[in-house]
């Protein structure tokens, strides 16, 4: 808004030029008498001096500067987290971070370079790629500090930058509100009933005291903090314990300690009572009860006959008490196969056990998760001589799944991928002496159906590895640019014979679909897999009114998404495929193990386990998301998101069309065979020999480096990727020091996507295995075209 003198500037000129106006009217008619010809004059005046300011109103303004990115807001906002925040651009560059980093990492590295050791910074890379893919990634580090928790999330309008938040799990927390009882109101009153409380680093030295714990150790009200406590303390030849300053007649002490953190390292939080003073006459019993109230951790104490005299809130939360009914001894809060043992421990420590130990029980409220209980004894707590003390670990137990299966998931996806591999190895050999043995043995002979019989066996063999694969994700995808209509189109009259007369099929597209980019062959097996767990699930408590299958396809924008709150799943426009039935429907309790591999609810023999997981693991890695949802006895519905392909780039994917396979297999010239397995050497030279090439072998990548040595240029390289002594990628950057130009064939049972990333080599032909003789020919024949 423009201020006031600016307004009075701009009237100014205006006013100045009515008044000249005017004036020279008021001359003219002095002059020449005629009022007439003096309004003339001073309208002429008038229209002048208004075309001038037109003039002067049209004059170039000053452009102003572009504003530049300011990120002191952001820095401000982020130093009001408690927990590090840092943010990173697409090149790997810190761009801002709090004070809370600051003060983890004082020189300020730039995730995931930080100096917490090769494994974490492992981690940490990981994490960071995974933010990059999916959106978000999250990991659990071990830090000197304690435990945290990484998140790191993908932010900005184009995706381009990286927010690392790493927050320090509860030890801290507790540990901070523990020192805040301590030192405010409630640590006063505790002192004022007599009790002298404490918090102690892992070393001994002071982080917190009440008031009347300080002036009894030291006597003139000076700090504790920092200070040594043992040093504070004295033992005489009796085994008693009194304050050091107080001496041999101090009175002396019970010194009670508290668990209330596990880990090593973490902090001690100690209770002094006067041993001489009776505990009821001093109040004690009510300040061990205050206490207790005020923990933000759960306590609870037990008299020697094994019955709880005292439970905090929060140990009746995380204990998940029932208020209408309490338990009246500890063993009534678990399972019935941990009850002996409980009772074990509490009694040990009831008659006089003095360390303080763990159990890992399973309450009755929650069996499916085991919980630590701390029990330690209490004596000199008036009825109470037992401390049980149960930390809530919900959130803690909850990460600790999800890390775990997360773990278990990637552990069993990696064992997968290595018997895939070496099973792709057996299955090229298998089918390579099969079609050899085709060509000599023509329809009519005798062996000829027994030959096609293990090929085919064989093929289905090699359908099992692509499972394995599917759910490692590391199957080598031939993804297209594709209507999802089209792919259920191509599948619906094969999934109407597969739900037979009993099931109805119905099919609902939306409209505006945008197309997807993902292999069409993987996308029906999806299909095919949910539609035989909807038709098993249906005819195992058929409905009234039949079985109903079915299968709609959607528009997601990108709004819609953000209203969905998955934190996950990235921003976007999404095609979505969903497919629901009213049978059975899935428990509540299975629900979430259904994408774990080789787990199924069907009988023995009836099921492998690996259909809903290879479903997961292609929609994983077609960059898609899918989620499960059910009511028993109404159904289960699964919704495939799958993300828009862009414009831009299906018109460049549309300009390059599709490699055409040769229609002459035979050819000429010397190919170099590498491979280290025996049996898929010899069927591969075989092969490629009768096509009529010269087929020199090597059996590992240095001994193909000593045999291009000593011959001429080959035609084409023909390499295993993954071998002993020296890999593929290695050998072929050495033979094109020598040769340039010279083609290459990689074949290996291992993804293409996955393998890309360590080949990078420009230039380069890849055969999945297992392959036939006929691919064999046809892979070759291709390298060699551009010759």
């Amino acid at each position: 808004m423009p201020s006031l003198a600016a307004a009075s500037s701009s009237r100014t000129p205006a006013l100045i030029a009515l008044l000249a106006g005017l004036g020279a009217g008021g001359l003219v008619l002095w002059a020449a008498g005629d009022w007439r010809i003096a309004a003339g004059f001073a309208a002429s005046a008038l229209i002048g001096l208004g075309l001038i300011m037109a003039a002067r109103s049209f004059a170039p303004k000053p452009v102003a500067a572009e504003p530049t990115t300011d990120w002191s807001l952001a820095r401000a906002l982020a130093d009001v987290a408690t927990e590090a925040v840092a943010v990173t651009d697409h090149g790997g560059r810190l761009v801002c971070a709090n004070e809370a980093y600051q003060a983890l990492f004082p020189e300020l590295p730039t995730p995931p370079n930080l100096p917490l050791g090769e494994s974490l910074v492992a981690t940490l890379a990981d994490a960071g790629r995974a933010a990059w893919r999916d959106g978000l990634g999250t990991a659990k580090l071990a830090l000197p500090e304690g435990e945290a928790q990484l998140r790191v999330a993908r932010i900005g309008g184009g995706d381009e930058l990286l927010i690392w938040r790493l927050a320090l799990r509860e030890r801290q927390d507790l540990a901070q509100q523990a020192e805040a009882l301590i030192t405010g109101p409630a640590g006063a009153r505790l002192g004022s009933a007599g009790l002298m409380v404490a918090l102690l680093s892992p070393e001994g030295r002071v982080r917190a005291a009440n008031q009347v714990l300080g002036l009894r150790a030291l006597g003139d009200g000076s700090s504790l903090i920092g200070r040594d406590f043992a040093q504070c303390l004295a033992t005489d030849n009796e085994g008693l314990l009194r304050f050091a300053r107080e001496g041999a007649g101090g009175t002396p002490l019970r010194l009670i300690q508290l668990p209330f953190l596990e880990g090593d390292r973490a902090p001690l939080l100690i209770a002094l009572l006067d041993e001489e003073a009776p505990i009821a006459a001093t109040g004690g019993t009510a300040a061990i009860q205050a206490l207790i109230t005020l923990l933000p951790f759960g306590i609870a104490l037990v008299d020697r006959e094994g019955r709880f005299v005292e439970m905090n809130a929060a140990f009746r939360r995380a204990a998940m008490v029932d208020a209408a009914a309490p338990p009246l001894y500890p063993g009534d809060l678990v399972v019935r196969e941990d009850k002996a043992a409980l009772a074990d421990s509490v009694r040990r420590f009831a008659n006089g056990a003095s360390h303080a130990t763990d159990i890992a029980v399973r309450l009755r409220a929650r069996p499916d998760d085991a919980v630590s209980l701390t029990i330690a004894g209490a004596r000199g707590l008036g009825e109470a001589a037992v401390l049980i003390a149960l930390k809530d670990n919900g959130e803690e137990g909850r990460l600790k799944q999800e890390v775990a299966q997360a773990t278990k998931m990637q552990a069993v996806g990696q064992l997968a991928g290595g018997v895939a591999h070496d099973f792709n190895n057996i299955l090229t050999a298998i089918i390579g002496h099969c079609d050899l043995m085709l060509m000599r043995h023509a329809p009519g002979d005798s062996d000829y159906d027994d030959i096609q019989q293990i090929r085919a066996n064989s093929n289905r063999a090699a359908s099992l590895t692509r499972q394995l694969l599917a759910f490692s994700r590391q199957q080598t995808l031939r993804p297209q640019v594709l209507q999802l209509p089209d792919v259920i189109s191509e599948v619906s009259a094969l999934l109407k014979r597969l739900l037979g007369e009993t099931v109805r099929l119905e099919v609902t597209h939306g409209r505006a679909l945008g197309a997807v980019r993902a292999d069409p062959g993987q996308l029906e097996q999806v299909v095919m897999n949910l539609a035989v767990n909807a038709r098993d699930a249906i005819l195992t408590k058929p409905p009234r009114g039949g079985g109903v299958l079915r299968i709609e396809t959607f528009a997601v924008s990108a709004q819609e998404v953000r209203k969905m709150g998955a934190e996950f799943m990235a921003p976007g426009d999404y095609t979505a495929l969903a497919i629901s039935d009213n049978g059975a429907g899935i428990p509540a309790e299975v629900l979430p193990k259904i994408f774990e591999p080789f787990f199924t609810t069907k009988e023995v023999g009836k099921g492998t386990g690996l259909g809903l997981s290879t479903v997961y693991g292609i929609v994983k890695q077609s960059g898609g998301y899918i989620f499960a949802d059910s009511t028993q006895g109404e159904g289960a519905r699964f919704t495939i998101y799958l993300p828009v392909h862009r414009a831009e780039a299906a018109a460049k994917a549309a300009k390059r069309p599709p490699a055409a396979k040769p229609t002459e297999l035979w050819g000429s010239g010397m190919i170099v065979l590498v491979e280290d397995e025996d049996m898929v050497r010899a069927v591969a030279e075989r092969a490629l020999t009768r096509q009529g090439y010269k087929v020199l072998t090597a059996e590992h990548g240095e001994a193909a480096l000593d045999l291009l040595g000593r011959i001429d240029k080959p035609d084409l390289l023909v390499s295993d990727v993954v071998m002993p002594t020296m890999d593929g990628p290695t050998l072929v950057r050495a033979a094109r020091e020598r040769y340039p130009d010279l083609p290459i064939l990689f074949m290996s049972g291992y993804a293409e996507e996955q393998l890309r990333k360590s080949i990078d080599l420009a230039n380069v032909a890849f055969l999945p295995k297992p392959f036939s003789v006929q691919q064999l020919a046809e892979a070759v024949r291709g390298a060699l075209a551009p010759r």
